[in-house]
């Protein structure tokens, strides 16, 4: 998610400098072609008013996709949110409510705070693992270009399965774990056999054994939604129809608009290239906004940043432990955060 209040012209550039130099090449060959044929008595410009009207229809479009694809960002935010919220919940819960007050066989300070420890480390587990699941790209994943991918240079590299959730578990569960398909559904479900096991020793009560399991079930809601947003592309028939239409409006800019400058004076027909290219970037850059905008889990410039999110829940949940040795924030990389 990029987190500077104004983007940088380096950014900006990365993303336009080929279509800016496409458009420019293209506008000034539309203009040399106009300036030739006049000469020969004939001319290659077409009216203005029915390209004004394929351009607002464009805008309508790409105004639809673009609200669209900001809803999939922002209900993808508003799940990490509640993971945030919950993922407290759950260490407070696990803190209080695992106790010898009803304990068959009553544990000492450091086996129950081990007890604390496994299932709050599980959860953090959990986490990673769904983000790391969520950052797997998909047959409809967006295609960036080499220069746009260096904003995420060394981030990649640094998500690792065995650091970031392998770390956690013991070695009878990451065993078990690293065999099985859908790790974080897994790895509810093992904090729920463990809720049963407890509550069989008399370390949960009854109803405070039910009020963990219901904060397990939304942990599996929110879960399923950040799912469902991951495994349902974006409706094709909005997104590519839509890049269509922009470069139709894109590629017949310059027959209207020479014809508008020429009627200025001959020699005013150049202005059509400038005018041109901004026209057409302003365009693309709409249409290039929703297309990054579609799916927001893919570890993308303005996507939700899930390992800064993973990382608070981490530091809030182990100072809830007593730990001190908490790992670092994640800060912004070339503005983003990640």
């Amino acid at each position: 998610m990029y987190v500077r209040r104004n983007i940088r012209l380096g950014i900006i550039l990365k993303f336009a400098w080929f279509n800016i130099l496409l458009f420019t090449l293209w506008a000034g060959l539309i203009v040399f072609a106009y300036h030739f044929f006049d000469h020969q008595g004939t001319s290659i410009s077409i009216p203005f008013l029915p390209l004004s009207t394929i351009g607002i229809a464009v805008a309508f479009y790409i105004g639809f996709k673009n609200n669209a694809s900001y809803d999939r960002f922002w209900e993808g935010r508003k799940i990490w949110g509640g993971i945030v919220n919950y993922s407290r919940t759950w260490g407070n819960q696990v803190l209080s409510f695992v106790t010898n007050k009803h304990a068959i066989d009553k544990l000492n300070e450091e086996e129950l705070h081990q007890v604390h420890q496994r299932i709050i480390y599980r959860h953090i587990a959990w986490l990673n693992g769904l983000r790391h699941r969520l950052r797997q790209p998909s047959s409809f994943s967006l295609k960036v270009p080499k220069s746009v991918k260096a904003l995420n240079k060394g981030t990649a590299e640094r998500n690792h399965w065995d650091e970031e959730v392998g770390s956690y578990l013991n070695e009878e569960e990451y065993n078990y774990l690293i065999e099985r398909k859908n790790t974080p559904t897994q790895l509810i479900r093992q904090q729920g056999k463990d809720l049963k096991e407890l509550e069989r020793l008399g370390l949960i009560e009854d109803f405070r054994h039910m009020e963990m399991m219901r904060v397990l079930e939304e942990f599996y809601n929110l879960q399923g939604k950040a799912e469902r947003i991951k495994n349902t592309p974006f409706p094709r028939q909005y997104a590519y129809f839509s890049k269509i239409f922009t470069w139709i409006f894109i590629l017949l800019l310059p027959f209207g608009m020479v014809g508008e400058f020429a009627d200025m004076g001959h020699d005013l027909i150049w202005l059509t290239v400038p005018f041109c290219v901004l026209i057409s970037w302003v365009f693309i850059t709409m249409e290039i906004v929703g297309d990054n905008s579609e799916d927001p889990f893919e570890n993308f410039v303005n996507d939700v940043p899930m390992t800064a999110l993973c990382r608070t829940i981490e530091i809030d949940l182990r100072e809830m432990l007593g730990e001190t040795d908490l790992p670092p924030k994640v800060k912004p990389e070339n503005d983003i955060l990640f």
